[in-house]
């Protein structure tokens, strides 16, 4: 267990015991979930010599999601992965009776306003559904909603693997279900695994930056505390910021 690295101070390259070796040097993007304010921040500040990946959740809670999307679509030089509220707007684009509820209850409402869309709630009728979807279809377009469609569930670059959620320790990264990396799994970070590759994510909410069993989680809440967390990988190791 890498307890020594759940505190750290921001700014300073740590490596750890076992061997990092990324094919070439990333920079990793926590959940932005609708906080244009802080991607602007790093995409500004961001090493041209480094390559961008964003490990999903753009939507949802913060206020800012639809601006978001637009910049990510408009980057095909970050690598831009489907986070779980990626899934659930989708689900709700297609099925909008049976899957608005949930997603307006974990953000969809922040996101539908994003797009000047509203008359609709949690306990919305489905005909309000139905609305508030085909609305969401005409203001994001055909190509926005088919770039989301095709977004990758994972990146892998030498020993080093990006997902979203997390991953089961006993399967290879190619052979995890799509729900694994998009929600998580039971053991995911209990133990290492069996691979040895390393594992950065997003999705569970970290007070700080932490790296535990080879997982290194890297959401720290943006859209509540305003905290935008990225980590650069390198074969000197984890730099956090």
């Amino acid at each position: 267990m890498l307890k020594w690295f759940s505190k750290k101070p921001q700014g300073v390259t740590f490596q750890p015991p076992k061997e990092v070796s990324p094919a070439s040097p990333l920079s990793v993007i926590g959940d932005i979930h609708g906080r244009m304010d802080l991607l602007e921040r790093l995409l500004a500040e961001s090493d041209d010599g480094f390559q961008l990946i964003c490990v999903g959740d753009y939507v949802d809670r913060g206020d800012d999601s639809a601006d978001v999307l637009r910049v990510l679509f408009r980057r095909p030089d970050i690598v831009c992965l489907r986070g779980n509220h990626e899934e659930m707007m989708l689900n709700f684009i297609d099925n909008p009776e049976t899957s608005g509820a949930r997603w307006m209850r974990y953000g969809g409402l922040q996101t539908i306003a994003s797009f000047s869309i509203g008359g609709v709630h949690e306990f919305a009728d489905g005909a309000a559904m139905r609305i508030a979807r085909d609305e969401l279809v005409k203001a994001m377009g055909d190509e926005l909603i088919g770039w989301l469609r095709q977004l990758p569930n994972y990146f892998i670059s030498g020993n080093v693997a990006v997902v979203h959620a997390g991953a089961d320790p006993d399967l290879p990264i190619d052979d995890q279900p799509v729900r694994n990396l998009t929600w998580g799994h039971a053991n995911f970070g209990a133990r290492p695994r069996f691979d040895q590759m390393w594992v950065v994510h997003g999705h569970t909410i970290v007070d700080e930056p932490s790296i535990v069993n080879g997982c290194v989680a890297i959401d720290t809440g943006a859209y509540a505390t305003g905290r935008l967390t990225n980590v650069t990988v390198t074969t000197a190791g984890f730099t956090f910021c």
